[in-house]
């Protein structure tokens, strides 16, 4: 940590010196710098004796955790480089304050107060002291260092990696194999679901115990997850605690789960209130994850309010202490034991040879194997190891990570594993200032990846020079190489947006590196002047507070702040201090009613780069927010802006990103077009939008993403081909959209076009072939989408194409036939007319496309009548073959009279099949074949009048001669079977009793529920079958007249042969 914050510093002196301070006009440098000798001198002195230190911190990091003194020294540094750093961003504050006030932009009507010659004396003075100042106490940090003889190290000259150069290796792997947790899950379910003797007290407590990184969490979502516990209970909690036992907090994330929306309420009564009425009689299972509390009254009120639920409900909790476990009431404790080292390697070599081709791995087995000794049996320590081998690529870097003398370390601090400490030194340094930031947040909180990398931008972490978006791509950049590393985990990401957490062994290690413990100040924990936390502060310059305001003199403390958010405080008028905070690169004040006058205190923060005002009630804001000319992001969203607030906006001409999502905005003021570096431009849900504003946005040419969704647009300006950097356009949700002007093409850059929701979107622009980086076109409900140009089959680049509607206008479903890169989901949407669309379903080519995962094919017949109808039909579905990759399929209106072979034959990866609206189709073909299918859905097929025992993969020679060795697996992993209005259906011809106990035939072994609606002919069921099907827990009927007569008595005699499933339901009537 020494080395980077060393390193941060050197590179701040150096800008100084030669007069290289962000955005400053050179030529007044020298002569502010001329008024006070000597502090040039004074500073070329400081950068030269840090240089010196910073060639023997390889040593002394190494040192730190053995020797308490050198762990002190190198404490002494930091704090002397961030006063370093701090000194000189005042510097570079008074030389921009005195620049934005003497200035007077073309739209100001009245001059700024102009500093006086006297004041930037004075203040320059005033900085030169604390120059002096620090030199003095480096002069003594050097003094101290020369007592403990450190060598000169290479820590400046190792190459730090940035990405991995093999095939595949960008995939961010995160391993969903768990090794050797088998048997812990099936104890722990077994625990879960079999009844209780007596529940007077409440719920049954089972407890995982077991230290960090050993897999307790990972235990209980499997076990959470699992198919017999998602059965037996008929809600299911999942609550993570942490650090804090809060008891109001618990209650409302139980009551937000429960009620699917988060309560506006905290007082603790009420809340339980709710949590009684919601869990009544219910039988329920409650994960408290992570719980630390030892604190019997705390925990007692949530306790209490449980007592109510149903019969064997449970709660299962997570904690590394057994004496919290019994504080919880635990009735029975599973100690999570280690991972054997064979285990440990299975995980390890999952992550590190991912990608690699054989010869590759060639000397690396049998390290590998001695390394997974070192995990100790911790899950994580083997997916942090795996994930550092994975940048090794030869048998001498295994090696040396097998021979590292961090191994020898005892224990350098409570939770300091040695394997997280080997993968955080192979970072660079400004990536191990980026990791250490990330303990200012709560645990398992989910982290906004785009908010955190404006926060290193705040901090200074991704350097202070650049061209209009390079940090936010280096930021990217060192994300993806930590997420790499497996220092991020839970990654979710949409085309919006992305979020991720960190394991709480992985923020333990963030946190001991800054030397933080409370880092991040949730509700009500601001108030306290805690000299830790002000030194906490002082290392992260970073302060949240939500719901409540820190003290006075909290702030007054911690001057230094580069990032303070005060988001849903209250606030009507920020706070006079506020304004004090001359280092503040971030702001957050959003969800607070605040005054346009509210803003005054701001408008002289003139080093802010971020501000956030979403949701503040708004409708104007100050001109003199125009000063604040270093602003990179703004968020006005969910305001009622006026016209005057745009063009106080415009003023800030550095603005690289700009939210106004939500501000009832009707006009755009010409002068938007001047914020000539404006990359990103969010005007979603302004329905009042006028084509004259849409105008004035295309005068944006630099503008790389815009968002104009949900704005009720019915046309696109033709201008909008002059943003010929756009790369990113999102119009969805413009139902009165009917066509895209021609100008589109000249988009050249364009990678993504979001058209979903553009419901009368008649057709694509004719050139659409000129869009030869087009990466992602959704265009989900676009039902009226036909005329798709004859040039769209070279969009080759193409990996999102949601639907395709083929047959109808100038749309051929051969056009798809060079698109073999999409991938994920694709609906097909298909008119049959003839012969001819046989040849284009050839054409098309599905069973080349196998990133393609999930597929729907709805057909529509045109041909009804004509000769050949039934060989068209049958032939053009053939002609439809996917990809045997394909893991969904949905077959709907398809006019044939046999289903595809291919089905069948080779679709071994399907999970999940829908067969609708197949009016033709007497027999359904022999899907017992499919050997991963888990759901199957049989809707309205009403050609489907006998279902014979081809069906379940028993023919005519099969019989209860077959020797048992020779087992017949019907539906191996079958869980859900639906049959829903088969009108027609009569008889579901049953096995024979022989047949039922002979071990030779295996049929449905994992069915779960079978589900039958709306089947009124169907008369009786196959009851041997329903035996054999020993899973089989559930089985609904519904509004299918002849069966419901048959088995709605209890007492009747079709009843006893369902008696043996444990939850029956039979509805007669809708």
């Amino acid at each position: 940590m020494a080395y980077a914050v060393v390193s941060t510093a050197l590179e701040k002196l150096s800008d100084f010196v030669r007069g290289r301070l962000p955005d400053i006009a050179l030529g007044k440098i020298g002569e502010e710098i001329n008024l006070i000798k000597g502090v040039e001198k004074e500073v070329l002195s400081l950068s030269s004796e840090l240089t010196t230190i910073r060639d023997v911190l390889e040593d002394a990091e190494k040192r730190r955790y053995k020797e308490k003194s050198i762990q002190n020294w190198l404490n002494k540094l930091e704090d002397l480089s961030y006063d370093v750093e701090d000194v000189l961003d005042e510097w570079n504050f008074a030389i921009r304050k005195r620049q934005t006030e003497d200035y007077v932009p073309p739209m100001r009507k009245v001059r700024s107060l102009i500093t006086s010659p006297f004041e930037k004396v004075a203040a320059h003075r005033d900085i030169a002291v604390k120059i002096k100042g620090l030199k003095e106490r480096l002069d003594l940090i050097v003094k101290e260092k020369e007592r403990y003889g450190f060598t000169v190290g290479t820590f400046g000259q190792v190459a730090y990696p940035r990405q991995s150069e093999r095939d595949g290796s960008t995939s961010f792997v995160d391993p969903k194999e768990i090794q050797g947790r088998e048997d812990d899950k099936e104890a722990l379910v077994s625990k879960l679901i079999r009844e209780s003797a007596g529940q007077e007290s409440g719920p049954d407590v089972v407890s995982i115990v077991g230290p960090g990184g050993i897999g307790k969490t990972t235990v209980a979502q499997l076990v959470y997850n699992d198919d017999r516990v998602i059965d037996c209970f008929k809600l299911r909690i999942w609550i993570c605690v942490s650090d804090v036992f809060d008891v109001v907090r618990i209650a409302k994330g139980i009551v937000e789960i429960l009620e699917g929306s988060s309560p506006n309420v905290n007082e603790l009564e009420a809340l339980r209130q709710r949590v009684t009425d919601s869990i009544s009689g219910k039988r329920f299972l409650l994960v408290l994850d992570d719980v630390w509390n030892e604190d019997y009254s705390k925990w007692e009120p949530i306790k209490n309010c449980l007592k109510c639920g149903g019969p064997g409900s449970k709660i299962l909790v997570t904690t590394r202490s057994e004496r919290v476990a019994r504080i919880m009431g635990t009735i029975e404790i599973h100690r999570l034991g280690q991972l054997s080292d064979a285990d440990c390697w299975l995980l390890m070599q999952q992550i590190a040879f991912y990608g690699r081709r054989e010869e590759e791995l060639m000397g690396l087995q049998d390290i590998g194997e001695n390394i997974a000794k070192k995990c100790k049996g911790l899950p994580l320590a083997a997916k942090v190891l795996g994930s550092l081998l994975c940048f090794k690529d030869t048998v001498e870097e295994w090696e040396n990570v097998l021979n590292s003398e961090i191994w020898q370390l005892e224990k350098a601090e409570v939770d300091l594993f040695p394997h997280l400490l080997l993968s955080y030194n192979e970072l660079s340094p400004a990536m191990k200032r980026c990791f250490s930031h990330c303990s200012i947040f709560p645990k398992d909180s989910e982290i906004d990846v785009k908010n955190l990398i404006r926060m290193w931008m705040a901090l200074d972490y991704l350097g202070s020079s650049g061209r209009p978006g390079e940090l936010e791509l280096r930021g990217k950049e060192y994300f993806d190489t930590l997420r790499m590393r497996s220092l991020f985990q839970d990654i979710v990401e949409n085309d919006y947006e992305m979020s991720c957490k960190m394991h709480d062994i992985v923020h333990d290690f963030a946190q001991f590196l800054t030397k933080s413990r409370v880092e991040a100040r949730e509700q009500g924990s601001c108030q306290a002047l805690d000299p830790s936390i002000i030194s906490q502060i002082k290392v992260n310059r970073s302060l949240f507070c939500y719901r409540e305001l820190p003290s006075e003199d909290l702030l007054d403390f911690v001057t230094c702040l580069r990032v303070l958010t005060l988001r849903d405080c209250q606030l009507e008028e920020i706070p006079a201090y506020v304004a004090n905070l001359i280092h503040l690169r971030y702001l957050d004040l959003s969800d607070n009613p605040l005054t346009p006058q509210a803003l005054q205190t701001i408008c002289k923060l003139y080093n802010l780069q971020t501000l956030y005002l979403r949701g503040c009630e708004l409708e104007e804001i100050p001109e003199e927010l125009g000063n604040l000319i270093q602003l990179r992001y703004l968020d006005l969203s969910e305001n009622q802006l006026k016209l005057q607030a745009l063009q106080t906006i415009c003023m800030l001409y550095n603005l690289q990103t700009l939210y106004l999502k939500g501000c009832k905005l009707e006009e755009i003021p010409e002068e938007l077009g001047n914020l000539i570096h404006l990359r990103y431009l969010d005007l979603s849900g302004n329905p009042l939008l006028t084509l004259q504003a849409l105008q004035t946005i295309c005068k944006l040419y630099n503008l790389q993403t815009l968002y104009l969704r949900c704005c009720y647009l019915e046309e696109i300006p033709r201008e909008i081909g002059n943003l010929i950097q756009l790369r990113k356009l999102g119009l969805e949700w413009n139902r009165d959209i009917k066509e895209l002007p021609e100008t589109i093409c000249n988009l050249h850059e364009l990678e993504t076009l979001n058209l979903e929701g553009c419901a009368r979107l008649s057709g694509l622009p004719q050139e659409i072939h000129r869009l030869k980086n087009l990466r992602h076109l959704f265009n989900q409900s676009t039902e009226d989408l036909c005329q798709i140009p004859q040039g769209f089959e070279q969009l080759t680049a193409l990996r999102t194409l949601r639907r395709f509607n083929a047959g109808i206008g100038s749309s051929k479903l051969g056009y798809l036939k060079k698109l073999n890169q999409i991938s994920g989901s694709l609906f097909l949407s298909i008119h049959l007319h003839g012969p001819e669309d046989v040849k284009e379903a050839q054409k098309a080519e599905l069973r080349n496309k196998k990133h393609i995962k999930e597929l729907q094919i709805w057909l529509s017949n045109e041909i009804e009548g004509s000769d050949g109808e039934e060989l068209v039909k049958n032939e053009a579905m053939e002609a439809l073959q996917p990809h045997p990759d394909l893991q969904s399929l949905w077959i709907r209106k398809y006019g044939g009279t046999k289903f595809p072979n291919w089905i069948t034959s080779s679709l071994h990866h399907l999970k999940y099949l829908r067969l609708g609206d197949c009016e033709h189709c007497s027999t359904l073909p022999p899907l017992w074949k499919l050997p991963c299918l888990e759901e199957l859905y049989v809707l309205r097929t009403n050609g489907l009048e006998f279902l014979n025992r081809e069906f379940l993969g028993i023919s005519g020679n099969n019989n209860a001669s077959v020797p048992s060795s020779s087992v017949v697996i019907g539906f191996p992993k079958l869980k859900y079977l639906v049959f829903d209005h088969c009108y027609r259906w009569k008889e579901w011809e049953d096995i024979t009793a022989e047949e039922a106990t002979n071990s030779a035939f295996s049929i449905m072994p994992c069915l779960k529920w079978l589900v039958i609606v709306g089947c009124s002919k169907l008369t009786a069921l196959p009851h041997q079958l329903l035996r054999k099907a020993s899973a089989l827990e559930n089985l609904t009927i519904q509004y299918s007249l002849h069966l419901s007569e048959r088995y709605e008595d209890k007492n009747g005699s079709g009843w006893s042969s369902l008696s043996h499933i444990p939850h029956v339901e039979v509805t007669r009537y809708y």
